[in-house]
């Protein structure tokens, strides 16, 4: 039970570190910056490895979750678990930010920019995970985001891709990242290709580290 706990409370300090540096970036007219955005999803990421990274593996991600699995480091008959203890974390998180900002209207929801074709954005947010999860399968032990550089690849790479990218997709990389807002604000509209785009980036990023590691690493 404790490591789905760890989930719960990882997820939930993720998100709303997170989409509550988004929301109040919103509500102040932009006070944090794009950059510090980036820096706020990075750094508690890292945090949250640390803490919880021997526990439960620190996934926070249902994508992260299912690619382990699919590396067969992970057993699937868990995957529901974490993926529901994961939905609860996030959904709680923004819960709270709803009540701390009634006047925020996007509560840190993934959407693309305007003008961004959606087929764009699904291929961006497939290759943004693809990146995630190249690094997360090479830096773990097991399903476990252990050691003392995991955090920091890891943390590494998302504030690397959320200042490239999240001024087209947001980028999410996070499945149940994307649903937590979408529950409140009831947009629901791209939320297809938030789900899809890192599923199947992580698990491509699984598949594809045979072809640079030994047949038995995943």
């Amino acid at each position: 039970m404790k490591q789905y706990l760890s989930e719960t409370i990882g997820t939930f300090t993720m998100i709303f570190c997170g989409c509550g540096a988004m929301t109040i970036n919103e509500i102040t007219g932009g006070a944090i910056s794009h950059v510090g955005l980036a820096a706020t999803w990075g750094l508690i990421v890292m945090a949250m490895i640390y803490a919880f990274g021997e526990i439960s593996g620190a996934h926070f991600n249902p994508a992260v979750t299912i690619g382990f699995a699919f590396a067969k480091k992970f057993p699937w008959k868990n995957v529901p678990k974490y993926v529901f203890f994961q939905a609860i974390g996030a959904i709680f998180a923004i819960f709270l930010l709803w009540f701390l900002f009634p006047e925020s209207q996007f509560l840190g929801e993934t959407t693309p920019a305007k003008g961004f074709p959606v087929f764009k954005a699904a291929i961006l947010e497939f290759l943004l995970t693809f990146f995630l999860m190249i690094v997360i399968i090479n830096v773990s032990t097991g399903s476990k985001e252990i050691g003392i550089m995991a955090g920091i690849a890891i943390g590494g790479v998302i504030l690397l891709e959320a200042i490239f990218a999240g001024p087209m997709t947001k980028a999410s990389m996070n499945p149940i990242r994307s649903i937590a807002p979408a529950i409140f604000t009831g947009n629901f509209q791209y939320l297809w290709l938030y789900i899809t785009a890192p599923i199947l980036g992580a698990i491509t990023a699984v598949s594809s580290c045979k072809l640079v590691k030994d047949e038995q690493c995943c």
